[in-house]
């Protein structure tokens, strides 16, 4: 396990804000000690699997409902991934390890890499895109109301003084662990971003941005409703048209 700067308990505490739920049939990962409590439906043996990160204030428990119920209508099976401290998973968020946890988490699912589609919502994005550095043969990646400067989100709520380091110090550590515009220059697989234009937490210039790194086919599609927690139960039908489409063409 990787520590660094980005698991200063001050990034912790400002930065994630978990919150526990229990679900029924978690499908456990065990990453050391900590036990990472996701879900796993895999209704259609041989097709794909969508591997989905979920934003910051949520857990792998809100989407049991709907989302998995369309994934299954789509035909495609869902790993709903899971961060430590959150949900039922143990330990404590921490964004070094939380990185960290990816690669186990990608294993976990059993499937070959070539049938796995990333899908990160918000913060989520931090650890889609990471899998996909990782695990450079996944069948695709979607990125909904995404992060392209992790560096600029953390400055909101520490700087570097309080961290007890120096701003280049900082941005160093930032550029060698989250450095999405190296990792998505660098992943040859399709993407498609999706982003609202009045997104009031993540600016739409950070859709735009990934949109314009991404190394291989690309699709960006910017709705001109809804906000960011609502994008996608305000565009349900076209959001959920353009996920079946980038499924189908892959």
């Amino acid at each position: 396990m990787t520590t660094s700067i980005l698991d200063h308990p001050l990034i912790s505490q400002r930065y994630f804000f978990p919150r526990a739920e229990r679900f029924d049939d978690p499908f456990w990962v065990e990453v050391g000690a900590v036990r990472l409590g996701c879900y796993f439906h895999r209704p259609h043996p041989g097709a794909k699997t969508i591997v989905h990160f979920h934003g910051n204030g949520e857990i792998v428990a809100d989407y049991l409902g709907g989302f998995v119920a369309i994934v299954e209508r789509l035909g495609y099976n869902c790993f709903l991934a899971e961060f430590r401290g959150y949900g039922m998973s143990s330990g404590t968020p921490a964004l070094g390890r939380m990185l960290d946890d990816v690669a186990p988490l990608l294993r976990a699912t059993g499937q070959p890499e070539q049938e796995l589609v990333l899908f990160g919502r918000s913060v989520g994005s931090l650890f889609a895109i990471h899998a996909a550095s990782l695990f450079p043969k996944v069948a695709g990646l979607i990125l909904e109301s995404a992060v392209a400067d992790p560096l600029e989100r953390l400055l909101l709520r520490v700087s570097p003084r309080e961290l007890g380091v120096s701003p280049a110090a900082l941005e160093a550590e930032v550029a060698a662990r989250l450095d999405h515009r190296r990792k998505l220059e660098a992943y040859a697989g399709p993407t498609l971003v999706m982003h609202t234009r009045n997104d009031g937490l993540v600016d739409v210039s950070h859709g735009e941005r990934l949109h314009r790194w991404a190394g291989g086919e690309k699709s960006l599609k910017i709705f001109p409703r809804g906000n960011h927690n609502d994008i996608m139960a305000v565009n349900a039908r076209e959001y959920f048209a353009l996920v079946q489409g980038f499924m189908h063409a892959l």
